[in-house]
């Protein structure tokens, strides 16, 4: 649980967190895109130096995306040990049985890996240089011209920020019940995985119930101050777009021809 860093932002004045959250949403989803055309040596590196640069200019210690891969660690381990172990083609480096190990299938999972670790990367930078409420105003900024079409553009941006509001206290909400279970003598390492999923329930029964509790409680409190929805509704904090942010999206746009020139 003190890997979870989804929801967490870490004040700071660098030049990453003064950005434009909508100019950090873009350049995130723009080296989301980029990172796809990294497949060869060169290509991984120059994206790799350039994310350095970022987190250097962002002020955040390293710390804290080394977290963010720990909680992932799983799902980058079985998506580059499947790569590397059911992908053909190239010569044979090892071979047992039917499972054998190519030069090609070394590759792409050289490649998946580091494409996981540069979008855990990319997605981590954005969540801790910007704060969670400037983070959906942005995503209903960048939407607001779907409201022609009537899409709730307002409420998805609620709905984004509640959820980034209240995913730390979830996680309070676990390791609290967690501590307390243990405290009654469950063991949730031990046994089987039939008997670890089973030793989940004490969990997920009392946090489900503390949630929905919780959204009723929140709902309540927004009917009593008059919530109607986003129509005649200003914002308190107004999004001001500049030349800097202008600046980061041709860079990033650039790096993207490079790296498009330079893909296998």
């Amino acid at each position: 649980m003190d890997n979870m860093i989804l929801g967490r932002y870490i004040p700071g004045d660098s030049i990453i967190h003064r950005l434009d959250p909508r100019s950090k949403l873009l350049a995130m989803f723009l080296l989301i895109v980029i990172s796809f055309w990294a497949n060869n040596p060169i290509t991984n590196l120059i994206l790799f130096v350039v994310t350095g640069i970022f987190v250097s200019l962002s002020g955040v210690p390293l710390s804290f995306f080394i977290k963010g891969l720990r909680s992932m660690f799983f799902l980058i381990a079985f998506t580059t040990i499947f790569q590397l172990f059911f992908i053909s083609g190239g010569q044979v480096l090892w071979e047992i049985g039917f499972i054998k190990i190519t030069s090609h299938g070394v590759e792409q999972a050289g490649v998946i890996f580091c494409r996981f670790v540069l979008i855990i990367f990319f997605s981590t930078l954005l969540t801790l240089t910007t704060m969670p409420l400037s983070l959906a105003t942005a995503v209903e900024s960048l939407l607001s011209p779907l409201k022609r079409f009537k899409v709730p553009v307002h409420e998805i941006g609620l709905m984004l920020s509640m959820s980034l509001r209240f995913v730390p206290t979830l996680m309070d909400d676990t390791i609290r019940i967690m501590n307390a279970q243990k405290a009654r003598g469950v063991d949730f390492g031990e046994g089987s995985i039939i008997q670890k999923v089973k030793a989940m329930i004490p969990i997920l029964i009392p946090l489900f119930a503390t949630s929905l509790k919780r959204a009723d409680s929140l709902a309540t409190a927004m009917e009593a101050r008059g919530y109607q929805g986003g129509v005649g509704r200003s914002q308190y904090r107004q999004l001001s777009w500049m030349r800097k942010d202008s600046i980061a999206l041709i860079l990033i746009s650039l790096l993207g021809i490079l790296l498009f020139i330079l893909k296998s």
